[in-house]
């Protein structure tokens, strides 16, 4: 996939991420959606997704395929230690893609797939209401056979969407997306994981000084232990060991991945 244009990139762990504050990504996402150029894939890369990058083949494809966007203080600190800065912004898929919504004033189609179906009738109300100069529709809840996604598709080739959100979870919703998304199906398609949960009210946001501190993931930790403690109690030491293993090895000044 071509890159954003006046975008920088860094490699974290031989992913390549997109280096842009918020405005600049805005504007740039504003410019792909009004553009004519071919689709754009965007995912997120944190800590957790990382680890799984490390270990799924699959999924490292896929979002080699895509354009990666950095979400929380794990890829901040991979950054400070590969790059000797943190990435200009934090740009989470909970935030970022809300505030692209409100930030494009011309009306768009948007089409989401994924979550339990109350979940995903929940989130599209609230997004009409944020945001009710754009079209949202429910294509589909995340319980569909993912082998066989032809009716999936064809409803959202129906739909011809501006903007495709997809939260199946990582790494299904890459793995999809790269097996099965193509032109028609949006033109501009993100994968957002948990972002429906968030944005019908499911899991609470934590509160605005806990998200300042970057230490939202110990609120999420606090309110879902049995499902998020691997993780983050084991998840966060592995990352920390790859990244000490890929610094140690000099690979983010072999792998000649492109700015």
């Amino acid at each position: 996939m071509p890159a954003m244009e006046n975008c920088q990139h860094r490699d974290i762990m031989g992913i390549r991420v997109a280096a842009l504050d918020w405005s600049q990504a805005l504007e740039e996402l504003s410019r792909v959606i009004d553009g004519n150029g071919p689709q754009r894939i965007f995912n997120f890369l944190n800590a957790n997704n990382t680890n799984l990058a490390m270990r799924d083949p699959r999924y490292r494809q896929g979002l080699s395929k895509s354009e990666v966007l950095p979400d929380g203080v794990g890829v901040d600190i991979a950054s400070r230690a590969l790059h000797g800065s943190a990435f200009p912004a934090n740009l989470n898929g909970t935030d970022f893609v809300p505030a692209l919504l409100v930030h494009t004033d011309r009306p768009l189609k948007v089409a989401l797939i994924g979550a339990r179906p109350e979940i995903l009738a929940r989130a599209v109300s609230n997004f009409k209401a944020a945001t009710p100069w754009h079209e949202f529709f429910a294509v589909s809840d995340g319980y569909f056979d993912q082998s066989d996604s032809s009716q999936v598709l064809a409803d959202l080739a129906a739909i011809d969407p501006d903007i495709t959100l997809i939260a199946l979870g990582s790494p299904s919703q890459e793995i999809w997306i790269d097996s099965n998304i193509r032109q028609g199906h949006g033109r501009v398609v993100f994968g957002v994981g948990a972002l429906f949960d968030f944005v019908s009210g499911a899991i609470p946001r934590a509160p605005r000084i806990i998200r300042d501190l970057r230490l939202e993931w110990v609120w999420r930790l606090a309110l879902e232990p049995s499902r998020l403690w691997r993780r983050y109690i084991l998840g966060n030491p592995v990352f920390l060991c790859h990244l000490l293993r890929y610094k140690l090895s000099g690979a983010s000044r072999k792998t000649g991945l492109p700015a």
